[in-house]
This record gives structure tokens, sequence and C-alpha cells, in this order.
């Protein structure tokens, strides 16, 4: 998609202001690595119920990226959905300054959630390349958790693991998130308003599987780290 396509006003969500905290924190290629590196899709629920925080996070994210102009070690594709059936992915980047132009050219606006099309467009992804692992934040789950929890298995059989992160503690979005990363062979984690630094080490976390694998993610002694690698299966 051309960047011309993308809406033009800026956004509101909670998790691009924990998102650009991480940026510093991204791990460094490793010479034994191809050039290309890890491969990671990060999706975003950029609907209505998202918007007050987004502003804020845009002042923060120009200095946060600014201080690190690289994503050492990974290409990263920005997916998000919002409104009526309006789904949008960047080409996949490797500079900090491309992501940043293209999140401030965001939107939000209300609708219903469509995960489905992010795992299509995942699993379209991985058939022309392979991803190393999907990121997905959201707050809510609208649609049919059985087409949801098979397609997140046939992510799994390819070995793409999903990350799922749910801002706020709704139980039933809890129980869908959790069962798309199992049957994934991903990983699941809750996080809030006041916990933006944990979201940032879950992020770096998954940067630092999608670029090195299993065993970069044991080399890392966060909590985040063990927290995901007590999920993941190898």
């Amino acid at each position: 998609m051309s960047p011309d396509n993308l809406p033009k006003k800026r956004p509101s969500t909670t998790d691009i202001n924990h998102f650009i905290d991480i940026g510093s924190k991204l791990p460094q290629r490793s010479t034994d690595k191809p050039i290309c590196g890890g491969r990671l899709i990060f999706a975003l629920d950029a609907t209505a119920s998202r918007q007050p925080s987004w502003d804020h996070a845009c002042q923060l994210q120009g200095q946060m990226f600014m201080a690190s102009d690289k994503l050492g070690g990974l290409q990263l594709q920005l997916c998000y959905y919002y409104g009526f059936h309006e789904f949008n992915h960047s080409p996949w980047l490797n500079d900090s300054h491309s992501l940043l132009g293209i999140m401030r050219n965001v939107q939000c606006a209300g609708g219903y959630t469509q995960l489905e099309r992010v795992l299509d467009h995942s699993l379209t992804e991985h058939a022309a390349q392979p991803v190393h692992a999907v990121i997905i934040i959201g707050d809510a789950v609208e649609e049919n958790i059985d087409k949801l929890c098979t397609k997140a298995a046939k992510l799994g059989m390819f070995g793409v693991p999903l990350f799922m992160f749910q801002e706020g503690f709704d139980p039933s979005v809890r129980q869908s998130f959790q069962h798309m990363a199992r049957l994934s062979k991903g990983a699941y984690a809750t996080f809030d308003d006041n916990s933006a630094s944990e979201l940032a080490d879950l992020l770096s976390a998954v940067a630092t599987f999608a670029s090195g694998g299993y065993k970069a993610l044991q080399r890392l002694h966060s909590t985040a780290a063990r927290q995901l690698l007590q999920q993941l299966k190898k």
C-alpha cells in the first residue's frame, strides 16, 4: 500500500505510546543472521475506543524514535484496523523515521474488530517470505472465535507465533486472546495505562525473539522475557 493512500489525520491509541519506549531497546543485528534480520508484524486496534491517549503518544514518539534511528536486526510491518471495514498495513520497514511517519498518518475511527483480517494478512505475508512473529494489541474481540482460533492454529503450524497483548481486563477478551496465543504456540499478556514500562519490555522481548529466536530470548533477563518463555513452545 502506498503511503499516499493512508488516512491523513493523526490517531489515538495507548499502544503506540508504549511501543515507542522500546525504540532504543530493540536488538542489534547479529552478524550470523541474514541481512534482512527478523520479520515482525505489529498489529494495532485503531477503533474509537482507543482514541483518548494517541495524541499524547504522538508527542512522545518523535523524540523517542529520534534517540534510536534504527530497528536493529528487524524488519517491521505496521498493521491497523478501524472504521467500517478499514484495514491497512505499511510496507516492510527497517528504520524508525519511516515508521514514525506512517503512525502520524493513522486515524482512529469507530468500528468493529478485524482480527481475522490480521490473521489472513499474516498468513499471506508469511507465504511470500517468512514472518517470525506477530504482535496483536487490542481491547476487544467482536468476531467468531472459532474462525480466529482456526487461523491462529494455522499460523502455529507454519511456525508463526502470535503475541496477544490485551489492554484492560475484560474476561471474554482474555479468554479469546489466550486461546489464540496457545494455538499459535505464542504467548499472552495484559497491561493497562499504569503498566507502560511492562508493555515496553514485552515488545522488546518479542523483537528479540523475532530477530534471534528462542535462544536470544533466553539470554534476556527481564521479567517480560521470563513471562513469554514460560508460554512459548519450542
